[in-house]
C-alpha cells in the first residue's frame, strides 16, 4: 500500500469515528465529545475516560488506546484489523466506548 492510499482509507476512518460520534449524540443522551487534531481523534466521555484513535503512517497502522489497552490495525483489503488477530477496528471501539461509557454505543464505517 502506498502513503497516499493508506492516508485516503485512514482519513475515511477517522471522519467514520466523527459521524459516528454525531449520530450517537443526535439519538442519545450519551455526551461523547470528539476531537479531531491531525491525524488523531480523541474521544471523551462524561465520566472523563477517554478513547484516542491516531494515524501511524510509517507503519500504515491505526492505533486505539482504551481503558482496555493499546490496540494496532492495518488494512486488509476490506476492513481494519487487529495486528493480533483481535478483530475488526469499529467492533473494538463499539465494545470499548460501550465499557467506558457504561452504555450500548455502535460506531460504524461510513
Amino acid at each position: 500500500m502506498t502513503d497516499p492510499e493508506f492516508m485516503s482509507l485512514a482519513e475515511s476512518l477517522l471522519c467514520a469515528v466523527e459521524l459516528s460520534c454525531d449520530r450517537i449524540n443526535e439519538e442519545s443522551d450519551a455526551d461523547v465529545d470528539n476531537q479531531r487534531v491531525g491525524g488523531m481523534v480523541t474521544l471523551t466521555f462524561p465520566n472523563r475516560s477517554q478513547i484516542v484513535v491516531n494515524l501511524q503512517k510509517p507503519l500504515h497502522e491505526v492505533w486505539m488506546a482504551a481503558k482496555s489497552g493499546g490496540f494496532h490495525y492495518k488494512w486488509d483489503g476490506a476492513q481494519w484489523q487487529d495486528t493480533k488477530g483481535q478483530g475488526e477496528f469499529f467492533a473494538a471501539l463499539s465494545a470499548n466506548a460501550s465499557q467506558q461509557s457504561g452504555r450500548a454505543l455502535a460506531f460504524k464505517a461510513a
